[in-house]
């Protein structure tokens, strides 16, 4: 008895504190999608009870949260103009700790500020800044444990809107999107492993993946889709692809054996993850600039258009061919999750909504205006608290916890 009761008690030590946190952009999965079930998908009128509220500074960067705490970042155009790394109790909103660094705005054609996602592994923070400032952090504390500049240490090439792709971590590695095809760095020491050109990188998150038992990345990069081997930087295929002013922004969303990819003004195009290939049988005349949205029951939901402009739709495809089942007007060019078979949208201007994933057509079961102003950040539900934020910075934790 006394054997069983060490043995659970040492099963129970190595346990995620949290099962529903969500540690990096796009989630514990990498997919959009919460593991999260039994929060509250019906809300008063004026929408779910606000925990509480922060000022992170102008951007766009979403939320980690992890043990017990939420990771953010913004930028404040005050002392000169920085950057902030956030740290707040996920539960109370209370400030744990702050780090920050000089930073331009950098507004060119928007209004500039953080774009990448922190990610949290274990008692560390990873974060890459728009001018290649990359950061290890103490998740308790936010004491460096180590830094470097990636265009001064690395060569790298700065893109013409900075660096965007949050840092992915797969075991002892942290994979960028830096450089022509990537960058991996020893997640301890911060040393090079592995480097695949110094020019211009795409602003969208490497995806992992196995292929034919070797632990890959889907990498979105400047004019290319490419499949990059985790341990070596070995390009194991190439495809072109090219969006408008060369803003290859959204995550590769990977499902079934391909990847679908998409950008300003360029069409989603499905292709195989072992050679690259077009996928037969799709089609689709719809473009997704910014979030990759997420499947469900065999069915993409997205938005699409152009963001700031008056045509954005909500619209759900059939995975298989890409034929439009619905779209829905109205809410811009927003963002969305999901979670137990419900998709968690944020409007453009804000409007929070919970809609029933089916190819049925769009229902909405619960909708209110949370915080205004122009959001194109994705919302993030965990441990039941929906984060939502808008370009400024105001952040709102939403209690959804179903009580």
């Amino acid at each position: 008895m006394r054997a069983a009761l060490c043995l659970a008690l040492l099963s129970a030590a190595f346990l995620p504190a949290h099962a529903a946190d969500w540690p990096m952009f796009r989630g514990p999965e990498l997919n959009g999608i919460s593991r999260e079930t039994g929060w509250s998908s019906t809300w008063p009128v004026d929408g779910p009870k606000v925990a509480w509220r922060a000022k992170l500074g102008v951007g766009f960067s979403t939320v980690a949260v992890g043990g017990g705490k939420l990771i953010t970042s913004g930028h404040d155009g005050r002392a000169k103009g920085q950057d902030t790394v956030w740290c707040f109790d996920a539960a109370t909103g209370k400030e744990l700790w702050k780090h920050s660094y000089p930073a331009p705005l950098g507004n060119k054609y928007f209004e500039g500020g953080t774009t990448g996602t922190p990610t949290i592994d274990g008692d560390r923070v990873f974060h890459l800044s728009r001018q290649g400032d990359f950061f290890c952090l103490d998740l308790a504390t936010g004491k460096v444990v180590f830094q470097k500049h990636l265009p001064t240490d690395l060569g790298a090439e700065v893109p013409e809107w900075g660096f965007a792709a949050s840092p992915l971590v797969e075991g002892r590695l942290v994979i960028l999107n830096v450089g022509s095809h990537g960058t991996a760095l020893d997640k301890t020491t911060g040393k090079v492993v592995w480097q695949n050109g110094k020019g211009s990188a795409a602003y969208a998150t490497a995806i992992p993946f196995d292929l034919d038992g070797t632990r890959c990345v889907a990498l979105l990069t400047h004019r290319e889709c490419a499949a990059v081997e985790v341990a070596t930087g070995k390009v194991r295929w190439t495809r072109k692809f090219t969006s408008s002013y060369d803003t290859n922004a959204g995550a590769p969303l990977l499902h079934e054996g391909a990847v679908l990819i998409s950008g300003e003004n360029s069409l989603a195009v499905k292709l195989s993850l072992r050679d690259g290939s077009p996928v037969a049988g799709w089609k689709s005349e719809t473009w997704v600039q910014f979030n990759a949205g997420v499947v469900l029951g065999g069915h993409l939901y997205a938005f699409h258009g152009q963001a700031g402009k008056p045509d954005g739709e909500l619209r759900c495809l059939d995975w298989q061919t890409g034929a439009t089942k619905w779209s829905q007007k109205g809410l811009g060019v927003g963002s969305l999750t999901a979670a137990d078979g419900k998709l968690i949208v944020l409007s453009e201007t804000g409007e929070l909504l919970v809609v029933a994933a089916s190819p049925k057509g769009f229902e909405p079961l619960s909708r209110a205006q949370v915080v205004g102003k122009k959001c194109w950040t994705t919302p993030v539900l965990a441990n039941g608290r929906i984060y939502v934020r808008n370009v400024p910075g105001d952040l709102l934790c939403l209690d959804v916890g179903g009580k």
